[in-house]
This record gives C-alpha cells, structure tokens and sequence, in this order.
C-alpha cells in the first residue's frame, strides 16, 4: 500500500471520529440548540460532494471517509430539525 494512501486513510479516520462525540452529546441530551443548522447544511454539503469526487478518483479513504462523515452530519441535521 502506498504511504501516501495510509496517510489519507488516518486523516480520514480523524476527521470522521471527530463528528463522533457531537452526534452522541446531541443525541442524549436531545438538544442542538447551541449548533447552527446553517452551518451543518452547508457542510453536508460540501461532504457529499467530496464524496463524488473521491467516487470519480476511486478513493476507498475518501469514498469511507465521507461517507460515514456525511451520515453523522445528517444525524446532526435530523437531531437539529426534531429537537428544534
């Protein structure tokens, strides 16, 4: 496997987890009163479209990557609009 390819796999396991404890936090004190809808639409976005790009370049770290990230941000995104 090339270095390289490792070192995109780690930073998009870093990335990712660190949506993690936002998801969590949100989803057991059933509150995103503190978050901005805005900013996470927007997000969402910018994810999914990372996403096709790294379908298009076949990139499994991409293709993983923002994949679960684009998951956890809708997470937010539902959480936000149910507990509004």
């Amino acid at each position: 496997m090339d270095p390289f390819e490792l070192i995109g796999y780690a930073a998009a396991t870093l990335a990712t987890l660190a949506f993690v404890p936002q998801v969590v936090k949100s989803y057991r004190d059933k509150s995103t009163k503190d978050i901005s809808l805005v900013m996470y639409l927007v997000f969402f976005t910018g994810v999914v479209l990372w996403l096709i790009y790294g379908i298009h370049l076949e990139s499994m770290p991409m293709i993983i990557a923002n994949t679960i990230t684009a998951l956890l941000a809708l997470s937010i995104i539902i959480l936000k609009i149910k507990h509004k």
